[in-house]
């Protein structure tokens, strides 16, 4: 089976993306992995510090070297928007596949200082470990939104997202390029296309679309064709639960095995995935 860092260049080859899904319980990983497998098309799981905690570090690497051992299946781990040294160190030193150490509420200079510190030692323990960086604010928390958050899309600038790479040497870029982390309901953010081409052409690496839940299908494709070459999603995942998890118990009023009504989300977070994987990957 080919790495991460194979498959991330195999995805730019092709002009398609990877999609990469948060999780916070089992529920959510049989979903997104059902949904990936069905397509046969490579996935990455995401565990947020909070769903990190949640989840367990060791127990989430060890599902997906089981279903990489076993299945010989192309599921991939990484640790999402992690914001020190410290936190990215554990993900590190546990094994995961890539992190991201967000420093975009930080100065150009802050971030480059601390995504430096990441990435020599990333190199030092774990060379074959990609280690993404954020340049450019989009916002945090994958919730609904009522108004784009204070500060959030500050796009990216080229010539600011070619020195960062060049001075700090990640193997990604997540740039603000018109996405919001959530679901906004005042108004749609738009994905600056254009902007996405200068960017990958400034850098020359793997750029990576944050905030992906609530774009538009033609911002997802348009995006792809750009340079994106991994696409997150995690808010629509989180309503696609709740709305399923409360329909459930409602329906199910006298039910008390957890996983009947619990089975339900599954189904409709495999749904999701799906469809995106589909868009993603330009399956019709």
């Amino acid at each position: 089976m080919k790495t991460l860092r194979e498959y991330i260049k195999e995805a730019e080859e092709k002009k398609v993306a990877i999609g990469h899904f948060n999780i916070s319980n089992l529920e959510g990983f049989h979903g997104v992995y059902n949904a990936a497998k069905k397509l046969n098309v490579p996935v990455i799981i995401g565990l947020s510090e909070g769903e990190e905690d949640f989840v367990g570090r060791n127990e989430a690497i060890g599902m997906i070297k089981q279903i990489r051992e076993k299945e010989n299946f192309p599921i991939f781990l990484n640790a999402d928007h992690h914001y020190s040294f410290e936190r990215v160190k554990l993900a590190v030193d546990a094994g995961f596949d890539s992190v991201i150490f967000d420093g975009a509420n930080l100065s150009f200079d802050e971030n480059v200082k601390l995504t430096k510190q990441c990435v020599e030692y990333i190199k030092n323990v774990n060379p074959t470990m990609l280690i993404e960086a954020e340049l450019g604010y989009i916002g945090s928390g994958s919730n609904i939104k009522y108004t784009i958050p204070k500060g959030a899309g500050i796009k990216t600038i080229p010539e600011d997202a070619k020195r960062f790479v060049e001075l700090t040497g990640i193997d990604m870029l997540a740039p603000s390029v018109g996405s919001i982390h959530g679901i906004i309901k005042s108004g749609e953010p738009h994905i600056d296309e254009k902007l996405v081409a200068e960017i990958k052409k400034a850098t020359g690496i793997p750029l990576v679309l944050h905030g992906g839940s609530g774009l538009r299908d033609e911002d997802f494709t348009n995006a792809i064709a750009a340079g994106i070459s991994i696409i997150h999603i995690s808010t629509e995942i989180r309503l696609a639960y709740d709305e399923t998890l409360i329909k459930s118990i409602i329906d199910n009023p006298k039910e008390t095995t957890p996983y009947k009504i619990l089975e339900p989300t599954v189904d409709a977070i495999e749904k999701i995935v799906e469809a995106r994987l589909k868009l993603f990957n330009g399956i019709k």
